[in-house]
């Protein structure tokens, strides 16, 4: 991969700083043959570079491309919802994420709000590029539109596994699962005052040099985990599963800053839980998955066992969960490069009803576009960032590039340039956009394809 074109952000202090436009290297892209200067389509994972080989990013592929690096690398982030409106595709575009570090000792570790705007397309840049007027004018006209980015952080010991927003009431929460074996409940207020207001800023980094106090946490687990999950359906419930392969279940009391955790976990895993989420349509219903290479789907009403489970859904472990917002479909990724959909009406079979393999590493993190209930998402430890849509089938792909051939139809868009791909999020609001983290840091892009 060849360097980024411009500087990337790395910022300790949250004061307002730019964020880099373009400039990394994406899969799917043009790809220069080393002696006859001739591009041609680079597939990720079906034949490597070859020596003077070198990728480079396709920027018509794209309608929004930026990227951003907040110091020590984020293992997982969630977007935070904001008042800009629903369904909003202007430009320019803003954004609010919620995310935590994984430094290299436990007292460099940081929660951290950011927001993200100022974002314009990339149409609307290539225009400028290719503009032949020279007008003084359009070195200012290009400041104007520099992305820009609020950062506004608490001193957090310990790694952060992950990360998971609510609105809750007048709240806005973070349930942060860490290293060091507690899940805790974080206020965001300051932190998102921070980030709109320089005056609030300047007051925010005055006050924030100590460690973030919780609102409320627990230690029940006894272990560190990753699994954490807010419900839609009843505000303030939550779930937690650790790496023990017990899952508690929180019940929020009146006041929205204190809850009921239930000691009797469920516990039909046998080893770690990795992820899990509760269903968007049943109150009372999540699902879960595990190391021991299962997934499980549980109902609240009738503990501590499982009420339907896939015990083979993974030839290893099964990393992460996906619930589909309007269908009855669940998505799941594991450590075997494998994409799997079920039919929650045929769960008990034991069989997906579709399994895609296009990642060649552990799949890190699935999620269903929000707004089409067709069209996910994947990540993997492979650098690659995947878009399926499920509505497509052969016989509406045209004529197939040489060496293309083999792709499944359903596979939209293979997005590269980052390092080990830990977590991505379709933002809500805007619909299309993707946000990913990696050790290299945040990517926030739209392809042409979605």
């Amino acid at each position: 991969m060849s360097a980024p074109e411009e500087d990337t952000f790395s910022n300790e202090e949250g004061e307002m700083e730019e964020m880099e436009a373009s400039g990394s290297d994406e899969g799917m892209e043009g790809e220069k043959d080393g002696g006859e200067g001739q591009s041609k389509v680079y597939v990720p994972g079906i034949e490597p570079l070859k020596a003077g080989e070198e990728l480079e990013m396709d920027r018509s592929a794209y309608r929004l491309y930026h990227e951003c690096q907040t110091g020590a690398p984020c293992l997982s982030f969630d977007v935070l919802r904001d008042e800009d409106g629903e369904g909003r595709g202007q430009f320019p575009m803003s954004m609010l994420l919620c995310a935590g570090t994984q430094a290299e000792s436990a007292n460099s570790n940081r929660l951290l709000v950011m927001r993200m705007h100022n974002l314009y397309g990339t149409e609307k840049e290539k225009e400028e590029e290719e503009s032949s007027d020279g007008e003084s004018g359009d070195e200012d006209d290009d400041e104007d539109k520099k992305p820009q980015l609020e950062l506004a952080m608490v001193p957090h010991y310990g790694g952060i596994n992950r990360v998971r927003v609510i609105q809750h009431g007048e709240l806005s929460l973070a349930a942060v699962w860490s290293e060091k074996g507690q899940v805790e409940i974080f206020d965001l207020k300051q932190q998102l005052e921070a980030v709109h207001s320089s005056t609030a800023m300047a007051t925010f980094l005055k006050q924030q040099q100590q460690e973030a106090t919780p609102i409320f946490s627990f230690s029940g687990h006894m272990t560190e985990g990753f699994a954490i999950d807010w419900s839609s359906k009843v505000p303030g419930r939550l779930a937690s599963g650790d790496c023990k392969k017990n899952i508690h279940v929180w019940e929020p009391r009146e006041g929205g800053a204190s809850w009921q955790i239930d000691q009797r976990p469920f516990s039909s895993h046998s080893k770690s839980v990795e992820d899990l989420q509760w269903s968007p349509t049943e109150a009372t219903v999540f699902a879960s998955c595990s190391v021991d290479q299962s997934i499980r789907i549980w109902d609240i009403r009738a503990p501590p066992n499982s009420m339907l489970s896939a015990d083979q859904a993974h030839s290893s472990d099964v990393n992460v969960v996906s619930w589909n917002r309007s269908e009855p479909f669940l998505l799941s990724g594991g450590d075997d490069g494998l994409l799997k959909v079920w039919d929650l009406r045929q769960f008990q079979s034991g069989r997906p009803v579709a399994t895609f393999k296009q990642h060649s590493a552990p799949v890190t993190s699935v999620q269903w576009n929000p707004q089409d209930s067709s069209v996910f998402a994947a990540s993997g430890a492979d650098d690659v960032v995947s878009q399926w849509d499920l509505s497509v089938e052969s016989c509406d792909v045209g004529a197939n590039t040489d060496g293309l051939k083999e792709l499944p139809p359903q596979l939209l868009f293979l997005h590269q340039g980052q390092t080990e791909v830990k977590e991505i999020h379709w933002h809500p609001q805007i619909p299309g956009v993707l946000i990913s983290t990696a050790l290299s840091g945040f990517n926030v892009f739209r392809t042409i394809s979605v």
